[in-house]
């Protein structure tokens, strides 16, 4: 028993001096709600180790690119001979690696090609490829733990995750070319992820054949000029708000840009193409608020804006303005609506459905959301004053099309002749009553002239 008090009391020594601060220790940041001051913390699972036999022939013998990690002095810039080195490698001090273009680092289908532990350093002008394929480690040609760095300029490819990073803060992440390995796509890795990374700038990359992009708990960051092919989401935001999405182009993906549970952020001149199949989906809310679609094309796309619970906060809007809603399935689509959407000034042309509503409506669902100065292809009116609006309102009600809104499973039989036949018949001598989707109090009747995107 004594031997046991004793061992107590050296227990209870040892929790209190990781508990006191001994010395002068630095000043605190301010810890806002969303963690954002917070210091970093060790948050990866732990990197295993693989014997260079355990990896592929083709790096045997290969010069490892950590000796000249190791050799460099801390600011100092390395330029490499060209060729090809063996990785994995570790950065934990502030360099400046100048591939151009030249320098391939191949770490042999095992782990994480490289790791970046420090602030202010450049990864410039590098192949980086061959990591592993565990989701548990999340294997990727680069992770990127400090802050106020430069990636630019580099090809990622045959890489489960491309470019990783977790609470890297001020960073450029520049013209870098990703692909992940060849696997079905949910068995992807993401192409370039963000979390607990804020203020960043992420421009001019080309994310193409990977999983997603996203960005999670990440706030304030600049996602401008990318271009997203064939991916599942171009785009994810989760508990990520203020965030910019400028100039993107998205194409083949099944969902272009989606913000959940997020506040704020702006989506200005992009182009979101082609996101068909079971969920294609241009641009998606579930429980957001705040945010503003501005001069973006969306066209060829299963839905072109799907709204959930969106706006989420109370005496919030999302303001859709100037927007093409173009050759779509459904133009918009509101479910589990609670209003306060602003959709002014957009055009909407060639879509199968303008505008739905999911679940029965209520003859309510007007006065909801706020329509005014949209173009309407298949609006029924005249301009007799010439001001370039029309001279009466444009309603929008749904007969037939009731159907398949209250019953999901219909959808299959829409634009069928049965359902066209039904809609005719609807429309010439109701038998009940229709439900009111939205009236534009002010609709254009001439086609606004715009410089088309993509």
């Amino acid at each position: 028993m004594r031997y046991l008090s004793t061992l107590g009391r050296a227990g209870l020594a040892a929790a209190m001096l990781l508990v006191i601060p001994i010395g002068k220790t630095a000043p605190e940041r301010e810890v806002g709600a969303d963690m954002g001051g917070a210091p970093r913390v060790g948050i990866d699972r732990p990197k295993p180790t693989y014997m260079l036999m355990q990896r592929d022939k083709r790096v045997h013998g290969l010069k490892p690119f950590q000796v000249l990690v190791d050799q460099a002095v801390p600011g100092s810039v390395i330029k490499p001979e060209p060729g090809v080195y063996a990785g994995p490698v570790v950065i934990d001090k502030p360099l400046t690696i100048e591939g151009g273009g030249l320098v391939t680092i191949d770490a042999g289908d095992r782990g994480t090609v490289m790791v970046l532990n420090a602030d202010h350093a450049v990864i410039r002008g590098l192949h980086l490829t061959g990591s592993g394929d565990s989701h548990d480690t999340d294997d990727s040609c680069l992770d990127v733990r400090g802050n106020h760095n430069v990636v630019e300029n580099n090809t990622l490819d045959n890489c489960l995750f491309g470019i990783d990073l977790k609470q890297s803060s001020n960073s450029v992440v520049r013209n870098n070319k990703v692909r992940s390995k060849d696997r079905e796509l949910g068995a992807r890795g993401d192409g370039l992820r963000l979390w607990y990374s804020n203020d960043n700038l992420i421009e001019g990359n080309e994310i193409i054949d990977s999983r997603d992009m996203v960005a999670w708990y990440s706030h304030r960051n600049i996602f401008r000029g990318n271009l997203g092919r064939r991916s599942r989401y171009s785009l994810h935001f989760m508990f990520a708000n203020d965030n910019e999405v400028e100039n993107n182009r998205f194409y083949d993906n099944a969902v272009g840009v989606y913000y959940m549970y997020t506040e704020g952020g702006v989506a200005r001149d992009n182009v979101i193409s082609h996101a068909t199949g079971a969920t294609g989906m241009g641009f998606g809310f579930k429980e957001a608020s705040g945010t503003l679609l501005e001069n973006n094309e969306i066209i060829y796309c299963g839905i072109g804006i799907g709204s959930d619970l969106s706006p989420f906060q109370p005496d919030s809007t999302i303001e859709i303005r100037g927007n093409r809603f173009a050759y779509n399935g459904i133009g918009i689509q509101f479910n589990s609506e609670t209003g306060g959407n602003n959709v002014v000034d957009n055009i909407f042309e060639g879509n199968l459905t303008q505008v739905s509503y999911g679940g029965r409506g209520d003859n309510n669902n007007n006065a909801r959301n706020f329509w005014q100065g949209n173009y309407w292809d298949d609006y029924q009116g005249f301009d007799r004053d010439g001001d370039g609006y029309g001279d009466q309102k444009h309603e929008l009600y749904a007969y037939a099309d009731q159907i398949w809104m209250e019953m999901p499973i219909a959808r299959f039989f829409r634009s069928s002749p049965v359902m066209e036949l039904l809609d005719f018949l609807e429309r010439l001598a109701p038998f009940s009553t229709p439900d009111l989707i939205l009236r534009d109090e002010k609709p254009r009747f001439i086609k606004p002239a715009r410089l088309a995107l993509s």
